[in-house]
C-alpha cells in the first residue's frame, strides 16, 4: 500500500501529479487505485473539473470526496482549501468498491439497508468508510440499521462540513455519483491480504455529578433534572446565552453512555426557553455529566490512541477530527492531535460536523471526537514497527492544574453522591435484618395496589399477593437466651427469607414490620404460588438450628390482593389470616 498525499492548486498541477503517479504505477503491481478529494470549498464546478482530470488521466481509478472544515495532510492541516490523498493497492487480493446513494430524512434507512445487503453480498468486506451529508438530519435510526452489518466489518466515517463552522451546506461527490448535498459515498474495502483497526479518543472527562435528561426530542436537549438545560451552563459555569454560547461551551459538552461507550454531545445554541439545540441526537432518561478538555489530557488520549496501534504497523492512516475539537485548539496547535499518527504512518482525514465508528454490535455517531482507522495490506513479519513520536506537544512528563483540580472535583463528588445513596438506603432500610424498614414496605404495597386498582370490586386480581409471618414464642427466646440470641434469630429469618423468596420470586419485596413480625409482597404471584412460597418459608426456617435457641417456628397468613382494594384492607386481611394461624397451633400457613 502507497500512499501520495498533495494540496490542489490549479488543473495543471494535478496532471502533474496524476502523471508522476500514474508513473509509480507503471514501475510495481497496482491492484487498485482510490483518489479521496477533500475541499473546503463548495464550488460544484471545480470539483467537477478536479473529477474529470482524474477520471481523462487514470479511468480505472476509483474517487470519493466530500466538503470539510479543514483538510488533513501528512498529519497536519491543510492550508490549502483543496487536498487529494491517493492510496495505491499493491496486494492483487485487495477489492475496492465505492457506493454512493441519494441521502435524506425518508431514505436513509433504506439506505442503510441496501448498504447492508450489499456487504453480506460480498464477503471480502472487512471495511467500509462513508462521507456523508447530515447536518439538520436525525442519524439514531439510521445508525442502529447500520448496526445490524457484519461484526466482523469494521465501520467508520465522517460528516461533511464547509469551511464555515456556521454554514449547514455540505456536498459529497464519487466516481459513482455526481456532486450532491445529500448523499451518502461509502468506500468498501477488504480481500484476504488487507487489516484494518479503529478507534476513537475522546479525552474530554466527566466533571460534577449526574443529570437526568428529562425532557429531549432529536438533537434538542429541554429539560435536565426537569428544569431549563440551560440553566446547567449558567449556574455552575456562567456560560451567557449570547453569541459566544457555542465557544464558551465548547470546553465543556455533555457526557453520557450510549451503547456501553462514552458519547459527546455539544450545545451549539440555546434558545429563549432555556433549550439547547445538540450537535446531535440525545435520548430522554439518560444520565449525563458536564465533561471538561483539558490540553494536556486530551493529548495524553491521542499519545494511548496512537501507541495501541503501533504493534499493527499500518501502512496508512484516516483520520476523522470532529470540526469543534478544531475549534478548541485553533489552528496553531490542531496538528498536535494528528502529528503522533503521522510518525506512525501518512496520515489524511478532514474536520467532520460529526463522526462514525462502529464499536462491538453498535454503530455510533460521535461529536467532539476523533475517530481514526489504521490500515495495512500483508502481515507484520519483516516489517519494522515505528514508534510515535511526541517530542512536539510541549507537555511530556507534567500533569497540569487543570487536571489536578477535577480529579479533586471529581472524588469529592463521588463521595458526596455515595454517601448520599448511603442515606438513601438507610431511610428504607431496617438497621438489623438489612431488610425494608415498615414504611418503606408498606409504601410498596401501597403503590401495588394503586397500579392494580382497575377493574370490579371484588374481582380477585392475580397480580399479587401478600405474606406476613411471626417467629412462634420469640418472646421466650429473649428472656431464656437474652437479647443478643434474638437478634440472631431475627437476622436468621431474614437471611433465609431472601434466599428463599429470591429464588421463588425475584421480583418481590421483603420487609420488617416490626417486632418479630416480617411481610413480603409478591408482585406477580397468586394465592396458590404465595402459598408455595410460605410452606417453603416455614420448612427452611424450621430447619435453622440457632446456636442458644435451637430450632424454631413459625407462622404465616397470606393472601392475594384484589383489584380496587385499599392496600390497608388487604394488610387487614392477611393479618387476620396470620392471627388465625397462631391461634389454631402455630407453624402452620393459612390463607385468607
Amino acid at each position: 500500500m502507497k500512499q501520495f498525499q498533495f494540496d490542489y492548486k490549479n488543473n495543471d498541477n494535478l496532471v502533474s501529479y496524476l502523471k508522476r503517479i500514474k508513473q509509480w504505477c507503471q514501475t510495481t503491481v497496482v491492484s487498485n487505485v482510490l483518489f479521496q478529494i477533500y475541499t473546503e470549498s463548495l464550488d460544484k464546478d471545480m470539483l467537477n473539473g478536479i473529477c474529470d482530470t482524474i477520471k481523462k488521466e487514470m479511468p480505472d481509478a476509483l474517487y470519493m470526496g466530500c466538503s470539510t472544515n479543514g483538510n488533513i495532510i501528512m498529519g497536519d492541516k491543510s492550508d490549502d482549501s483543496v487536498s487529494i490523498v491517493c492510496t495505491a493497492y499493491e496486494y492483487p487480493s485487495t477489492q475496492i468498491m465505492v457506493l454512493q446513494y441519494h441521502l435524506d430524512a425518508e431514505s436513509a434507512l433504506d439506505v442503510a439497508c441496501d448498504l447492508n445487503k450489499h456487504v453480506r453480498t460480498n464477503s471480502w468486506v472487512k471495511s467500509i468508510m462513508t462521507f456523508t451529508t447530515m447536518r439538520g438530519m436525525s442519524m439514531t435510526e439510521y445508525c442502529e440499521e447500520l448496526g445490524m452489518l457484519p461484526k466482523n466489518v469494521v465501520f467508520c466515517g465522517g460528516g461533511a462540513f464547509s469551511g464555515d463552522i456556521n454554514d449547514n451546506a455540505a456536498v459529497v461527490f464519487s466516481s459513482n455519483g455526481e456532486v450532491s448535498d445529500h448523499a451518502a459515498v461509502f468506500l468498501l474495502t477488504g480481500g484476504d491480504d488487507y487489516y484494518v483497526e479503529a478507534l476513537h479518543v475522546t479525552g474530554w472527562k466527566p466533571l460534577g455529578r449526574y443529570l437526568l435528561v428529562t425532557k429531549a426530542k432529536g438533537e434538542m436537549l429541554y429539560e435536565l433534572d426537569g428544569k431549563p438545560a440551560y440553566e446547567t451552563y449558567s449556574k455552575y459555569l456562567d456560560i451567557k446565552n449570547d453569541d459566544d454560547f457555542f465557544f464558551n461551551t465548547l470546553e465543556f459538552p455533555f457526557l453520557y453512555e450510549l451503547n456501553g461507550q462514552d458519547i459527546l454531545r455539544a450545545p451549539i445554541d440555546s434558545g429563549d426557553d432555556g433549550s439547547l439545540t445538540m450537535t446531535a441526537d440525545i435520548a430522554e432518561n439518560v444520565k449525563a455529566r458536564i465533561a471538561y478538555g483539558d490540553p494536556q489530557t486530551i493529548l495524553q488520549s491521542v499519545h494511548d490512541a496512537a501507541y495501541s496501534f503501533q504493534p499493527f504497523i499500518p501502512e496508512a492512516i484516516t483520520v476523522f477530527s470532529c470540526a469543534g475539537r478544531r475549534t478548541f485548539w485553533g489552528d496553531d496547535e490542531i496538528g498536535n492531535e494528528t502529528h503522533p499518527f503521522q510518525s506512525l504512518a501518512p496520515t489524511s482525514g478532514f474536520y467532520t460536523s460529526g463522526e462514525f465508528l462502529r464499536t462491538g454490535d453498535y454503530v455510533n455517531q460521535h461529536n467532539v471526537t476523533l475517530v481514526v482507522e489504521a490500515q495495512r495490506e500483508g502481515g507484520i513479519e519483516g516489517k519494522t514497527m515505528a514508534h510515535v513520536d511526541t517530542s512536539n506537544d510541549g507537555f511530556s512528563g507534567k500533569v497540569s492544574m487543570i487536571k489536578r483540580l477535577a480529579t479533586f472535583i471529581q472524588a469529592a463528588t463521588e463521595e458526596l453522591e455515595q454517601a448520599n445513596k448511603k442515606l438513601e438506603t438507610m431511610a428504607i432500610t431496617d438497621g438489623l435484618t438489612g431488610l425494608y424498614n415498615r414504611a418503606e414496605i408498606q409504601n410498596r404495597i401501597t403503590d401495588n395496589a394503586r397500579e392494580n386498582g382497575v377493574g370490579a370490586h371484588g374481582i380477585m386480581n392475580t397480580g399479587a399477593s401478600l405474606i406476613m409471618m411471626d417467629i412462634d414464642d420469640f418472646k421466650a427466646v429473649n428472656d431464656n437466651y437474652g437479647h443478643k440470641e434474638g437478634d440472631i434469630v431475627l437476622m436468621g429469618l431474614a437471611d433465609m427469607l431472601k434466599e428463599t423468596v429470591g429464588k421463588d420470586a425475584p421480583d418481590a419485596s421483603i420487609g420488617r414490620w416490626g417486632g418479630e413480625e416480617f411481610m413480603v409482597l409478591l408482585p406477580t404471584s397468586n394465592l396458590e404460588k404465595a402459598t408455595m412460597i410460605s410452606e417453603n418459608i416455614r420448612k427452611n426456617f424450621n430447619e435453622i438450628e440457632f446456636e442458644l435457641a435451637g430450632h424454631r417456628t413459625i407462622s404465616l397468613g397470606v393472601t392475594e390482593m384484589i383489584a380496587g382494594e385499599d392496600a390497608d384492607l388487604a394488610c387487614m386481611r392477611v393479618d387476620g389470616a396470620l392471627y388465625e394461624a397462631k391461634r389454631s397451633g402455630k407453624d402452620k400457613v393459612v390463607q385468607a
